[in-house]
């Protein structure tokens, strides 16, 4: 462990650390922040009366709209000179979100992507090849800034220009790398096309995050990789990548740096506590930011929460899978469907490969979700590289893959397979849902 005095803390002893933590929070946001002087005021909450971990609950929510509207600095809490360093989100769906670090941020920013790290295999002396994009979004420098408080070498290799990160990995030789799992499937396809075999790498360990991915997924990139495929979650609002990492020795569940959050699951719907098991929207109030505090962010990101003690020792709260975004849920016929349940189906069926994508239509006012998925490069050749459905094997693998979804899901799911390679790949994120319904 990283930092095992704080890894292990005794529920009761972390939870004294939360609410201690939690007042210095309140007290600095309604001295320093409007936003949140008035919202506190409304709800009629001092700081000082909140005096149990469960006493968050009576602290109002924090939506993505409130920090566009507060665009750039408004929910900042240290005069500018004191900000170290700016990030923000994309802002495809608006104005970015924007967050601010002082330096004491940083350096607590790179005590948890260090823990992460460690709980994901690496240590001391290791090469890690970081694959997350850096700039603004905070993936690759958040990580970054862990291996070095870890004292590891860094190979800030980004995204984009595949043949070069298998350059880098060969000659470099790391043990760990970090990267979007979508990323790391198309890597180890090109490996291939190279005549490389991905497994016989140097690489020990993977610590993939920044979208949704399945433990079919897992499977497909332990089995393609030959390393441990490790999830990690975080997103820029409540710190950046560190939030939460699977621990290597049981991959079961996400454990929190719950030193540093308190975390919620509430009904997207109700906005209701739920406990724990229940399913529902991650909610983090931030416990240790100076520059950018946050209280009760919704986070929109379904997972549920766990607080048994792991057998790895650690004793923090640990999240599922991160299922999908709110945003991302397709109903379909009455039945709420995530992506990942497809790339459960998909990852299984030998003859498909893990990229696709979900295409919302409208014909004559209906509704219509198309799975558009990719055939693997030997079933496409041996198929004479021509998708006719009218072709014995064609046909065959249509009404599997739809029967598969039908069995898996409860519901019919038109299908529409692809030649290899002619679906986009992502650099980044990559981009599941196409609503072409906007089109019209």
């Amino acid at each position: 462990m990283f930092q095992p005095e704080l890894e292990i803390l005794e529920r009761r002893r972390l939870e004294e650390l939360q609410v201690e933590r939690l007042q210095t929070t309140l007290e600095r946001v309604y001295s320093s922040v409007p936003f949140y002087r008035q919202r506190l005021d409304r709800a009629g909450v001092k700081p000082n009366q909140i005096r149990c971990v469960d006493d968050v609950r009576r602290l109002p929510f924090t939506h993505k709209t409130d920090l566009r509207e507060a665009y750039p600095f408004g929910l900042f809490a240290v005069k500018p000179n004191k900000v170290a360093r700016i990030h923000a989100s994309s802002g495809t769906s608006g104005k970015p979100t924007v967050v601010g670090y002082t330096k004491d941020d940083l350096q607590r920013w790179a005590e948890v992507c260090a823990r992460a790290i460690v709980t994901a295999g690496g240590k001391p002396g290791d090469r890690l090849h970081n694959a997350y994009g850096y700039g603004l979004f905070t993936g690759g420098l958040g990580l970054h800034q862990g291996a070095h408080r870890l004292d590891m070498t860094v190979i800030p290799a980004s995204v984009g220009q595949r043949k070069r990160h298998v350059l880098l990995i060969q000659d470099f030789q790391p043990q760990g790398v970090a990267a979007t799992p979508s990323f790391m499937l198309s890597l180890g396809e090109t490996m291939k096309e190279l005549g490389i075999d991905p497994r016989q790498t140097s690489l020990l360990y993977g610590i993939f995050g920044a979208e949704p991915w399945s433990e079919a997924m897992r499977t497909a990139l332990e089995e393609m990789w030959g390393m441990d495929a490790l999830d990690i979650y975080g997103l820029s609002e409540v710190i950046g990548p560190g939030v939460s990492i699977e621990c290597r020795e049981a991959k079961d569940g996400l454990h929190i740096a719950e030193d540093h959050f308190v975390v919620e699951v509430i009904d997207p719907d109700s906005a209701e506590p739920l406990p724990d098991g229940e399913t529902g929207e991650l909610v983090f109030t931030s416990l240790t930011k100076e520059a950018f505090p946050i209280l009760r962010y919704r986070t929109g990101d379904i997972a549920s929460l766990t607080q048994e003690r792991c057998r790895c020792g650690r004793s923090h709260a640990r999240m599922s899978r991160v299922k999908g975004r709110v945003d991302d849920m397709l109903i379909v016929r009455g039945v709420n469907l995530f992506p990942s349940e497809l790339e459960n189906v998909i990852i299984r069926v030998e003859q498909l490969a893990p990229h696709y994508q979900v295409v919302l239509s409208q014909k004559e006012a209906i509704n219509r979700i198309t799975l558009e998925v990719e055939v693997t490069t030997g079933w496409w050749e041996q198929q004479g590289k021509v998708l006719d459905y009218e072709r014995e094997g064609v046909h065959q693998l249509y009404q599997r893959v739809k029967s598969l979804l039908k069995e898996r899901l409860g519901i019919t799911i038109e299908v529409a397979l692809k030649p290899p390679h002619s679906l986009p790949r992502a650099e980044g994120k990559a981009v599941r849902v196409i609503d072409r319904r906007a089109i019209r």
